[in-house]
């Protein structure tokens, strides 16, 4: 039996334009005429929608932010913890950023700039699962699990091993003089994160496999 699949709604077409636009072209460097064309319609039409290009922007990181804190919570899994836990972790994100190469360069760009356009702090958005993450690391680390690290650095260093990789696609494509947006590459990718992150976990005096 196949069920039908409904067709995108405006505001979710306006949505999947906007990320491509302001991807490809920056917050400044795209117009609500650039977004309206690519979803064909016209512009009195999107701002039915949306009262603003600022609204639209904001909409796109909401959107993401949801998606994200959805894939963490369901990869929090009760049952789930030590490395067990990391592994899940590690691999939820990796494909978060496969699967939203567009989200990657916006958020990349935003931040780098000091004032952006999301009328909120990135940042302090992003806040409370960086304190979580922090916080499990120290209780492994405290209960002889984990090797000891900063758990700050520890968790800044997993974030730009993950997110440098997808943002810097074209550079990394000259550099290897091979597409690292490959199925073959990035799963080479995934286990030379997991690896690097496990010897960085394991700890002196038994596997990291006993953390729980």
């Amino acid at each position: 039996m196949f069920c039908d699949v409904p067709d995108p709604s405006t505001r979710d077409l306006i949505l999947h334009e906007a990320r491509r636009c302001f991807a490809n072209q920056g917050y400044e460097g795209t117009s609500l005429n650039d977004i309206a064309a690519g979803v064909g319609i016209r512009r009195p039409s999107l701002l039915h929608y949306f009262a603003s290009k600022e609204a639209i922007y904001q909409q796109v990181l909401l959107d993401a932010l949801e998606d994200w804190d959805l894939r963490i919570t369901q990869a929090r899994l009760p049952t789930l913890g030590g490395w067990e836990l990391v592994e899940d972790i590690l691999e939820v994100s990796f494909e978060f950023f496969r699967a939203n190469p567009e989200l990657v360069t916006i958020v990349r760009r935003e931040a780098l700039t000091e004032k952006g356009h999301l009328g909120f702090d990135l940042g302090a958005a992003l806040r409370p699962y960086f304190l979580r993450a922090v916080a499990f690391f120290e209780r492994e680390m405290d209960a002889g699990n984990f090797r000891r690290h900063d758990p700050e650095h520890l968790v800044v260093t997993g974030y730009g091993a993950l997110l440098s990789y997808f943002s810097d696609h074209w550079m990394l494509n000259g550099l290897l003089n091979r597409d690292p947006f490959s199925p073959e590459a990035l799963e080479a990718r995934f286990e030379h994160i997991r690896a690097f992150v496990r010897s960085a976990l394991e700890p002196p005096n038994g596997p990291v496999d006993s953390a729980r």
